[in-house]
């Protein structure tokens, strides 16, 4: 049933950084609204990487992306924010009082402030034209995200690509994997070079079977049981590889989606904003994450954490106006009394 619902301050995103805003409000004393189109917390790191190690978080020097959402859930948990998933926001509407968004589903969420922490928006799979490709989809057969390493154990897996996500769990993989198969049309990987050099080894080691330079051709299989994947070169030769599993990585197709017609100040599918309060070019909506830019940027989550705290200080003055806000710090502060 749709929601109408009355916040401080509305979160369009689940991930890192919009929950980490729901925090940062909170330690304001404003109510947050946290909107986001896939059907739990987390974003990118729950959706497409959920087990892959992330190292550039303050105090940890490694963290599995769903232990750092499920840490930021409990975080913002303190606060009560309202969560609603499955749903995106379609419309941006200016009221006396702030704003009003109107989502999918039809929920009408007042607001005195708009932080969007949509990350690159709405994205999902570049899918490779591959006849009756549906039917493994539905069975798992090809997958374009490895959510549970464990699925693969002992199975005969295809990696297709040459960027981060396929170097990073063609290495992983082969560790509980009976075969893994790498499947790139040339032999230079667009990846870190230590990874690179990495793969390359686990080849000449046999670990990993290169397939090279191959692109993927067709499946063989039977109600959507996977048994092996066609690649073929440039000049049509064609071979099947036995598999049980495809991995294809060719990355995302980002688009901004409605939040591209609301008037922002847009650019190469990113907001511009003011460094210095994530403001856009609408005064009360900030940006927040990789979908804000600004001279300087670096698409970092902990830029982005460091992100919502200056929206989140900025909005302050339009949900309390005329209330001095005195910086203090969280040790001496503490949590904020629920009221």
């Amino acid at each position: 049933m749709p929601a109408r619902v009355e916040t401080d301050v509305a979160i369009i995103g689940a991930g890192p950084v919009g929950l980490f805003a729901v925090f940062e409000c909170g330690m304001l004393r404003m109510k947050t609204v946290v909107v986001d189109a896939l059907d739990a917390a987390g974003g990118q790191c729950s959706a497409l990487y959920p087990e892959k190690p992330i190292f550039d978080i303050p105090a940890h020097p490694e963290i599995a992306a769903a232990d750092l959402i499920a840490a930021l859930e409990k975080q913002a948990r303190p606060f009560n924010p309202l969560m609603l998933l499955s749903r995106r926001v379609e419309k941006l509407t200016r009221t006396e009082s702030g704003f009003e968004l109107t989502t999918s589903e039809g929920d009408a969420i007042a607001c005195k402030a708009v932080i969007i922490a949509a990350g690159a928006g709405a994205f999902g799979p570049n899918r490779p034209p591959l006849d009756g490709l549906a039917a493994y989809e539905a069975t798992g057969a090809v997958r374009y995200m490895v959510t549970r390493r464990e699925d693969f154990r002992g199975k005969r897996v295809v990696i297709a690509g040459g960027g981060d996500s396929a170097v990073d769990w063609a290495l992983s993989l082969k560790q509980i994997a009976q075969k893994v198969t790498v499947v790139h049309r040339r032999d230079k990987f667009r990846c870190a070079p230590e990874s690179a050099a990495q793969l390359k080894a686990a080849g000449e080691r046999g670990e990993i079977e290169m397939a090279i330079p191959y692109q993927l051709h067709g499946l063989q299989g039977e109600g959507g049981a996977l048994t092996a994947v066609e690649v073929a070169t440039l000049k049509g030769e064609v071979k099947a590889i036995p598999a049980d599993f495809l991995l294809p990585f060719y990355g995302l197709s980002m688009e901004l989606g409605p939040i591209a017609e609301w008037g922002l100040g847009v650019e190469m599918k990113h907001v511009r904003v003011d460094p210095a309060t994530c403001e856009t070019n609408i005064p009360g909506v900030h940006a927040i994450g990789d979908i804000a830019t600004y001279a300087g940027k670096l698409k970092l989550i902990l830029q982005g954490f460091s992100e919502a705290a200056m929206a989140a200080h900025a909005i302050h003055p339009r949900v309390f106006p005329g209330e001095a806000l005195h910086f203090e710090y969280s040790t001496s502060k503490g949590l904020p009394v629920a009221g």
